[in-house]
C-alpha cells in the first residue's frame, strides 16, 4: 500500500487488487471531535461521496468507478492523467466538462468544489474527481456556485467553452446563470461595503 497524499479530510493510498491499481480514500479520525460524532460524520460523508460518484457516472459524467466502500473508505478506479490546473485543455475538453456538470445538475448532484484542481485530463478525455464536498441538491444557488468556482479557477476562454457545453444540455441554464449573476453582484456589494 502506497500513501499518495493527505488532505484535511482524508488520506489517499494506492493498492493493487488482482493486479489492478486502485485508489483508496480513507477519512481521517479527528481527535478534537467527540468520538461518536466523528464516527457518524465520517461514515455518513463516505457513503454520500460514494453514492454521488456512482450516480454522477450514471448521469453521463466521467468519474472514477467505485469498486467498493468501507465504513470510512472508498476504493476507486485509478485515473491516469494530469490535473486541469497543470494542463492546457482544448475547447472540446472544456465543452465536455461543461456537459458533465450539466448532466450532474440535471440529476440533483452538485460538486461543491468544481475547480481545475478537481478535474483531470486523460487520454480518454476529462474526468471529475473528489466529490468530498458534493451534495444532493436542486438548489439553483449551489449549481451556480459550481459554475462560479470553475470560472474563478480557469481562463476566460476556457470558461466560455465550459458554459457552452453546460448550456447545450441544461434545461435550467437560464435560471442557474441568472442566480450566478446575482451571486456575483452580492460579492461586489459586500466588497464595497467592507472597504467603505
Amino acid at each position: 500500500m502506497e500513501r499518495l497524499s493527505e488532505g484535511a479530510e482524508a488520506v489517499m493510498f494506492e493498492i493493487r487488487l488482482s493486479g489492478k491499481p486502485l485508489l483508496v480514500k480513507a477519512r481521517n479520525r479527528k481527535a478534537w471531535r467527540i468520538a461518536r460524532i466523528d464516527e457518524e460524520l465520517r461514515e455518513r460523508r463516505t457513503k454520500r461521496e460514494a453514492k454521488l460518484m456512482v450516480l454522477a457516472k450514471k448521469a453521463g459524467a466521467a468519474v472514477p468507478g467505485v469498486a467498493a466502500t468501507g465504513k470510512y473508505s472508498i476504493f476507486m478506479q485509478k485515473i491516469e492523467g494530469k490535473l486541469l490546473k497543470d494542463s492546457k485543455p482544448t475547447a472540446k475538453d472544456m465543452r465536455t466538462i461543461g456537459r458533465f456538470l450539466g448532466y450532474m445538475h440535471a440529476q440533483g448532484i452538485t460538486h461543491g468544489d468544481f475547480t481545475s484542481a478537481n478535474l483531470m485530463l486523460t487520454k480518454d478525455g476529462p474526468y471529475i474527481i473528489d466529490f468530498g464536498l458534493g451534495n444532493f441538491s436542486n438548489s439553483e444557488e449551489e449549481k451556480a456556485l459550481d459554475l462560479l468556482l470553475l470560472e474563478r479557477s480557469i481562463s476566460k476562454a476556457a470558461y466560455a467553452n465550459a458554459r457552452k457545453g453546460y448550456a447545450s444540455v441544461s434545461k435550467e441554464y437560464l435560471k442557474v446563470i441568472s442566480r450566478l449573476d446575482e451571486i456575483k453582484k452580492r460579492g461586489r456589494y459586500q466588497t464595497r461595503t467592507l472597504l467603505s
